[in-house]
């Protein structure tokens, strides 16, 4: 028994052999083609009787052929090519045309708009601010046969939690749809993120953040610009246990976060549930 093991071993051990030969074979062939591209001609020839050889000692003929003709190893000579140039974009112009996306101009005119009725200033964003909260603004679909451009605006209205949605026509400037939902969670924009770890940091649970921050730093954390951040809507469906703190998550807007040091070390914080309509911070697991 002892014997077909090490029989078997040994096979194994050639066929790994074998595989690592014809890497190098491969590696031979590819590399001469390279050294011409980014290295000094001297470092690219003798690269390149190097690769041949070993080609030549593991595959034959057919690796020779990898040089092309001429003397084995010999690299082709010519001019270098020119660095590539960057092409500026186009300038955007105010509006734009058919399924073009949105312009800057665009963009502003569309959000100043949905903002018009007076509705708009009893609402209230994430901070508790006068006016609803700004989550995006995208094209509206066509209308069949109507080439007009409309954007449609989704804000969120902390003081009711609804999602309101407006479409504006650009041409005309009016609003000329505006609906409400409840129980509707689109992604979180970054204000609401920054929001969330202002939150975290001014909680008893933050606490822990502050000290893996020192930890990684060895200064104190005092402000949100120090941290890199994201994150996302907290969806309670998406989880085997629910603390009875969140059980309102979905019908509160309520979002999870990632942070790090900004070019440093990550600070674990995606078991800290913050509720921002209730402006609570819950540990999870």
């Amino acid at each position: 028994m002892y014997e077909i093991v090490r029989r078997h071993l040994g096979k194994v051990v050639a066929g790994a052999a074998m595989a690592v030969t014809g890497t190098a074979v491969a590696v031979a062939i590819t590399l001469p083609g390279q050294a011409g591209a980014d290295t000094p001609a001297g470092a690219a020839r003798a690269g390149g009787s190097a690769g041949t050889t070993g080609a030549a000692s593991a595959g034959g003929a057919g690796a020779a052929d990898a040089t092309g003709p001429g003397q084995p190893g010999e690299q082709a000579q010519g001019p270098a090519p020119q660095p590539a140039t960057v092409v500026p974009a186009a300038a955007e112009g105010k509006k734009g045309v058919g399924s073009d996306p949105l312009t800057d101009d665009e963009l502003a005119r569309a959000e100043s708009l949905a903002l018009t009725p007076p509705a708009a200033s009893a609402q209230q964003d994430v901070t508790g601010g006068r006016g609803p909260q700004r989550l995006g603004t995208r094209l509206a679909d066509p209308l069949p046969g109507d080439g007009t451009r409309r954007a449609e605006v989704r804000l969120y209205d902390y003081g009711r939690d609804e999602l309101v949605t407006r479409t504006v026509n650009l041409d005309t400037g009016k609003v000329e749809k505006s609906g409400s939902q409840r129980g509707v969670q689109p992604s979180a924009h970054p204000e609401e993120l920054r929001e969330a770890l202002e939150l975290i940091l001014a909680s008893p649970l933050g606490q822990g953040v502050k000290e893996d921050y020192k930890d990684a730093t060895g200064k104190e954390l005092t402000s949100t610009g120090q941290l890199w951040f994201n994150g996302d809507v907290y969806r309670t469906y998406r989880e085997a246990h629910v603390p009875a703190q969140l059980a309102r998550c979905g019908e509160h807007r309520c979002v999870r976060l990632v942070t790090k040091v900004l070019n440093g070390a990550w600070i674990d914080t995606r078991n800290l549930i913050v509720d921002l309509s209730a402006r609570t911070v819950t540990r999870v697991g």
